[in-house]
Order: structure tokens, then C-alpha cells, then sequence
């Protein structure tokens, strides 16, 4: 397969470096209108063609149309790359509203071509893990998810920080939360510097009584990234941070012995034991090229979808509403969570 890469920012040399190194992939073309950024391609990744031109990039040879650029160009580069009959992979977020997506994913669906949207994380070796002890019913029930990822910057110039941040905890919800139904959600947060909110903590509610919380931050002076989910059954600690032993299983909880009346009612904490699963160590980023690409040969659709990136575009455009009225509740017409 042939592959165009448009943007080589923070992201793009590393969608250059794991496509490249696929057994799959015959030829990597880097393209971006910055200079400097081709020249420091060209010196790590010799093997890599080089472009200016993202217009005869996508009217090119290529298989796939890779876009790691701002969100704002995210509509306009896929629905070209699909309207010359490309396959695409765009980063996160997907689109910058619900309509560009549906837009983009009927085109697709006309024409037989795949999207995917790199919702990184769903490929990472601890969220692949917590899904199959979720899976086999190792936490019994889930009741909570609650997620933190804070740190000192990079603030960005086009999106607030729900945008920047929160796509990746909200995929890892979307994914861990198979099938649950979102019924509301609110946001508050607030923009201390350039007029976009660099704190937000989001809520989300669920039809069966599951409740997920997001604190993002671009202004916390520690780095956390840290996701807890409370099940009746077990308690699950997934800390990115930690080098061995990210995610860590409880075997606490929480037994209330109901009584006829409120007071005589009896409330039993479980203290058990902790054990680390082990966890694959392969880099999502080279899982998710390889999950594309086997879709695409396999005609199927891809385990992050437009579908997918489409569901995380609903929640980010909720959040901007509710933080715009001050946490105003956006309710759901029972969005399925897919």
C-alpha cells in the first residue's frame, strides 16, 4: 500500500516512522508546506518521499490519505481524499462539528471506503486489558468512570482544552462503556487567558444509573493521567504514568444491607487484595496502523471507525454548549454509546 501523510507536527513523524515500518506499506509520503518539517523528516526517515503540495498528494497514488493537521482542516482534507477514492485516517477529534462527520461518513459509505480516526488509546496494551476484565465480568458491574488528565500546557491556538484532551478519555469511555446509553451531560470550566477554557470537568450520565467524570487541564503544575472505575464487584486504578504496573485491580467495594427503616441500614466496606495484570507493551500507534490496514484488506470496518470519531464529536459539541451556559444539562435522545 501507498501512503500520504499531510502534517508532520507533534504527530505526523510518528504516523511517518510506524507506516513505514509496516510490512504492508511500499511507500510513505510525508507532506506539509513547512520546510524545517521536511527537512527533519528527510534526515530520520531517508526512505520517506517528501511533498508541498497536499492537493497532488491526495489526487495521487496513495491508498490512504493519513491527516494529522489542525481540527479546522480535518473536514475539508478527508472530504477531498474520499472524493478521490481514498481510504482515510484522520486524528483526533475527528471533525470539528456532528454534520462534517455524518457528511464525511456518508461520502465513505457511497463510495466503499474506510475511515478511521485515531482514537489512540483504544489500542493501547492497559485500555485493551481493562476491556477484557470488564469483558469477563472481573469488576462486575460498572457504576463510575472517572478520569483526570491534567498538566502544565501545551495550550492550543484553535480548540479549548475539552477539545485537546478530553477526545482521548471520552474514546476510552466510548470503548470500556460498550452499549450504554447516554442520557445527559454538563461542563463547566473556565478560560483564564486567551478566551478558551483551559479547565473543564465534564459529567455524563448514563441510563442505567453509571455515572463518568473528565477533569482536563492545560494549567495544573503536576502531570496526572489516571483513570478510575468503580465496578460492585472490584475497583480497577489505570495510571499512565506508572512505568510497571499501570493498571491496578482492587478487590474493594461497597455492601449496603438494606433496612426497613433508613437508619437501622447497614453500609459494609470490602478490603481484599491487589493484583497488577500483565500488559502488552506494543506500541498502539504501530496496533492501530496495523488494524487499518487489515480492514481495509479484509473489507471491514475498522475498530475506530467514523462511527466512532462521530460519537466523540456529539459529547465535545455537548460540552461546549453546557460550558457556554455554565453547566447547563445537554440532554440525549438515549445516544447509544458504540
Amino acid at each position: 500500500m501507498k501512503i500520504g501523510v499531510i502534517g508532520l507536527g507533534y504527530w505526523g513523524p510518528n504516523l511517518v516512522r510506524n507506516f513505514l515500518s509496516h510490512k504492508d506499506v511500499k511507500k510513505v509520503i510525508a507532506c506539509d508546506i513547512r520546510e524545517n518539517r521536511l527537512q527533519a523528516i528527510k534526515e530520520k526517515f531517508p526512505a520517506a518521499e517528501l511533498s508541498k503540495n497536499y492537493n497532488n498528494l491526495i489526487e495521487g497514488d496513495s491508498d490512504i490519505i493519513v491527516i494529522a493537521t489542525p481540527v479546522d482542516t480535518h473536514h475539508t482534507l478527508a472530504k477531498k481524499s474520499l472524493e478521490a477514492g481514498k481510504h482515510i485516517w484522520v486524528e483526533k477529534p475527528f471533525t470539528s462539528t456532528s454534520a462534517e462527520a455524518e457528511e464525511l461518513i456518508e461520502i465513505a459509505e457511497k463510495k466503499s471506503l474506510k475511515i478511521f480516526v485515531d482514537h489512540t488509546f483504544i489500542y493501547n496494551g492497559a485500555v485493551r486489558k481493562i476491556k477484557e476484565l470488564i469483558e469477563k465480568k472481573e469488576l462486575g458491574n460498572i457504576i463510575y468512570f472517572d478520569s483526570e488528565r491534567i498538566n502544565l500546557g501545551l495550550f492550543q491556538r484553535d480548540v479549548n482544552v475539552v477539545w485537546d484532551l478530553a477526545p482521548h478519555d471520552l474514546s476510552i469511555m466510548t470503548y470500556l462503556c460498550e452499549h450504554r446509553k447516554v442520557k445527559a451531560l454538563a461542563a463547566n470550566g473556565i478560560a483564564n487567558f486567551n478566551g478558551k477554557e483551559n479547565l473543564a470537568h465534564i459529567c455524563i450520565y448514563f441510563e442505567d444509573n453509571c455515572f463518568a467524570h473528565f477533569h482536563v487541564n492545560w494549567v495544573s503544575p503536576v502531570k496526572i493521567r489516571r483513570i478510575i472505575i468503580g465496578g460492585d464487584k472490584k475497583m480497577l486504578v489505570y495510571d499512565d504514568m506508572e512505568n510497571f504496573e499501570k493498571i491496578k485491580v482492587y478487590d474493594s467495594g461497597v455492601e449496603f444491607n438494606s433496612a426497613e427503616k433508613i437508619h437501622e441500614a447497614l453500609v459494609q466496606y470490602r478490603i481484599g487484595d491487589m493484583f497488577s495484570p500483565k500488559v502488552n507493551q506494543t506500541e498502539a500507534l504501530a496496533l492501530g496502523a496495523q488494524e487499518f490496514i487489515s480492514a481495509i484488506k479484509e473489507n471491514r470496518t475498522p475498530l475506530t471507525s467514523g462511527k466512532d470519531g462521530l460519537a466523540v464529536v456529539r459529547l465535545l459539541e455537548a460540552a461546549d454548549i453546557s460550558l457556554a451556559n455554565m453547566g447547563k444539562i445537554v440532554e440525549f435522545d438515549s445516544m447509544l454509546v458504540e
